[in-house]
């Protein structure tokens, strides 16, 4: 292949290495509004006056907007395909505060000064409620976070239940777990939690708005969701969707946390009641405080084997704290089992996964790279290294005996059969990339310092199967060009990239001859946006479909101009060729004859989706030294080896591993943040919240084993989100196997590790 397997630079590398004004905030209006919110100081209260009399009238001020100015409808912030599974239970401004941060007023005035100076004058008085922030005590508690009437879910099978805190509640079982563990040799019971850990995208949340020369409401913003952000304002301010249009620039990041429509509903009605342009970008603090990130849960784990390693049966219940909102609270509890239990379906008999998703007075979570399948995984494979040293077995072998393998069923994994999987030699690869043999478990050096190894495996998805779709349309142009219109969302992953590669490659061109034009909702045809991993293989389906299309149309064209049927016309990249007597005729020339009247529609748009999810595996293996004196855990090499099926781009899919494992180490060593006991985030900046840098891993080495997913393009399946799952679990393991401390409550500190128990 020419296009598809070549490490093809970014398509807009050029425009952000040269500093071109290509962000939102770059290429805003310079008379937009500065929007500023005043936040709740407390847990749970209830507003009794609020006065802004004095606001108002403050220089440069616009407006101030609170709950009376705006509309009593429900609505949820999540970007997910319609009807959501997030239950509808916001406001834009509510007289219910129900966490610290939250919007109690909304400021907007001609400069950031004046916003801030004005937005001292609120004088508000609060009555207190109680609160409650463990999620153990959440259920059925006194106190009530959702007590409203109109409080509604769209989806009424979910288990959600507001007046006892629920936001989910479900199961999901086959065969006789209680009976598969009662005849297990071994059975493993442990329980593990997480924490809500921030996504850290270097572009915090921003926005802003403006009515078009039609007097509709258009919106730029750094969203990962342009088409549901559209959806998600039409409902919230009550206007049809045609009055709403979005528009998607470069983004600085995401990694999950702009799959939530966390801020646009703000500058949006300062646009509806004033007919200004406003915008509002969230400092630091606000993007650590008032966010949207990784749900905290908390995984028991009952896991039963035989004296020789095979598993027979998981059974796992997962809580899960949303926070004041439920936004993705009962989508991303599903991943903690479903894409953790499957991994071991070669020998399983039997397994049960069980959830609850509460309410608690704290910051709403949201989603993040892995969306629940990382904290189900750190549970799942942490239970399984634990059953390897039960066993006295190698972990590795212990996987190597009970992982699932191409071909099979898997029951945990919604029925869907292993198509693709190349798990084993991810696996045995990793073994052989990290000295396995010869490192494990541990070895003391001269200095008194602790080497040790520890490995998990994590899979994934692609794309929510039966749910997410994406199309592209695709016109050929002036000399022989392609245009390329596209509704999926690059969040500096490079997938504009990808798609075009894809393009290239189905029609036969160089990849520059492919012009990608992004997300504007008046424009692009419908992509649900970018998560769940769905771009390269849901939205590159798309691709491949509208160039199957397109050829055929050109094929039509040339034979016209060649004087011959279609089926004497050869498509080859650069001409159509007569394949009676070799004439031929360029795609340029047949590009320009087109533009003559009467000449047939050179364009093609089609949409992809799929009734599979085909997952991504990846095996990761990681070398620490312990300094037993102090605690301290350095990294000495980490390796990862992925099978994402066919790799369309190998240094994008290298970079995206790369970085995927450091958030993941960054989980597992370092990111604890923190509430003091009135439920306010102390851990606000970069500075009180440690993630690391890349000097924090002394090697990070990658390798790829490729599969071929029957169902994707060229054989494509996922890699965004799979490559975050293995640091964790695999990292506490080789803690344990170098000191004997197992730490099952993230991050693994020194202090923990010092004060820990030995076993």
């Amino acid at each position: 292949m020419k296009a598809v397997g070549v490490s093809v630079r970014k398509k807009d590398s050029a425009a952000l290495l040269s500093g071109r004004p290509v962000y939102t905030e770059d290429i805003a209006p310079k008379d937009c509004l500065c929007v500023k919110l005043l936040h709740s100081p407390h847990a749970h209260a209830m507003i009794e006056e609020i006065d802004v009399s004095r606001a108002q009238r403050a220089p440069g001020v616009a407006c101030v907007l609170t709950y009376r100015d705006v509309p009593d409808v429900r609505f949820t912030l999540a970007g997910q395909t319609y009807p959501e599974f997030s239950p509808y239970d916001r406001l834009i401004l509510d007289r219910h505060l129900r966490c610290v941060g939250d919007p109690v007023a909304i400021v907007a005035a001609q400069t950031e000064k004046q916003a801030l100076a004005a937005m001292k004058l609120i004088r508000v008085s609060y009555r207190v409620l109680p609160a409650v922030f463990d999620p153990q005590e959440a259920v059925d508690n006194p106190v009530v976070l959702h007590p409203e009437e109109n409080w509604r879910a769209l989806v009424p099978d979910c288990g959600a239940d507001n007046a006892r805190n629920l936001v989910a509640r479900g199961q999901d079982a086959a065969g006789d777990v209680e009976a598969e563990l009662a005849a297990c040799d071994v059975v493993i019971d442990r329980v593990y939690s997480t924490r809500a850990n921030q996504q850290c995208m270097m572009e915090t949340f921003r926005a802003f708005t403006r009515c078009d020369a039609y007097g509709r409401l258009e919106v730029v913003s750094s969203t990962q969701v342009p088409f549901h952000v559209r959806r998600i304002l039409a409902t919230a301010l009550g206007l049809p969707k045609s009055d709403v249009r979005v528009v998607k620039p470069r983004i600085g990041g995401g990694f999950g946390a702009k799959q939530t429509a966390v801020c646009e509903i703000y500058p949006a009605i300062v646009t509806v009641k004033t007919g200004r342009p406003a915008m509002i970008i969230y400092t630091r603090e606000e993007s650590m405080t008032l966010s949207s990130p990784r749900h905290a849960m908390r995984m028991h784990v009952r896991l039963g084997a035989m004296r020789d390693g095979t598993i027979r049966a998981i059974d796992l219940h997962t809580l899960s704290n949303s926070g004041a909102y439920g936004e993705h609270g009962p989508t991303t509890v599903g991943l903690s089992g479903h894409k953790s239990i499957p991994l071991y379906t070669h020998n399983m008999k039997a397994f049960r996964f069980a959830w609850d998703v509460v309410y608690t007075n704290t910051m709403s979570a949201g989603a993040y790279r892995g969306y629940g399948a990382t904290q189900g995984l750190f549970a799942v494979e942490s239970a399984v290294n634990e059953l390897a040293h039960a066993l006295d077995m190698d972990p590795t072998a212990l996987r190597a005996h009970n992982m699932v393998r191409e071909g099979e069923a898997m029951p945990a994994y919604y029925g869907e059969v292993a198509g693709s999987c190349a798990i084993d030699r991810c696996l045995a690869r990793a073994r052989e990339m990290i000295g396995w043999d010869e490192k494990y478990p541990s070895r003391t050096l001269e200095n008194g310092h602790i080497r040790a190894v520890g490995m998990a495996l994590g899979m994934q998805g692609s794309g929510i199967a039966g749910v997410d779709t994406g199309a592209v349309m695709i016109r050929l142009g002036d000399g022989g060009i392609y245009n390329m219109s596209i509704g999926a969302t690059d969040m500096g992953t490079g997938c504009d990239t990808i798609l075009a590669q894809i393009a290239a490659q189905s029609l036969d061109c160089p990849v520059d001859n492919i012009t990608v034009h992004g997300v504007d909702t008046d424009t692009s045809p419908y992509d649900c946006g970018s998560y769940a991993s769905s771009t390269t293989y849901v939205t590159g389906m798309a691709v491949v479909k509208t160039c199957e299309v397109l050829r055929k149309k050109i094929v039509r064209a040339g034979a016209r101009m060649l004087g011959c049927g279609t089926d004497d016309a050869l498509f080859e990249g650069d001409c159509v060729r007569d394949a009676r007597n070799e004439r031929s005729v360029t795609i340029a020339e047949i590009a320009n004859a087109n533009m003559m009247v009467n000449a047939e529609d050179l364009s093609a748009c089609e949409s992809g989706g799929s009734p599979l999810s085909p997952p991504p595996f990846m095996a990761g293996c990681v070398e620490i030294d312990l300094d037993p004196l102090t605690g301290e855990v350095e990294l000495v090499d980490y390796v990862g080896v992925v099978d994402c099926g066919t790799v369309i781009n190998p240094n994008l899919a290298r970079i995206q591993t790369e970085g995927g494992i450091m958030q993941g180490i960054g989980m597992a060593l370092y990111e604890c943040p923190r509430m003091d006991g009135r439920g306010r985030t102390v851990s606000n900046s970069l500075m009180q919240y440690k993630i690391p840098s890349r000097v924090d891993a002394r090697s990070v080495r990658i390798d790829f084993e490729p599969s071929y997913e029957a169902t994707g393009p060229f054989g494509a399946k996922s890699i965004g989100e799979c490559v975050i799952n293995t640091p964790a679990p695999a990292i506490a393991d080789a803690v344990y196997n170098a000191c004997g401390v197992r730490i099952r409550d993230l991050p693994i500190t020194p202090e923990k590790i010092l004060l820990g128990e030995r076993s």
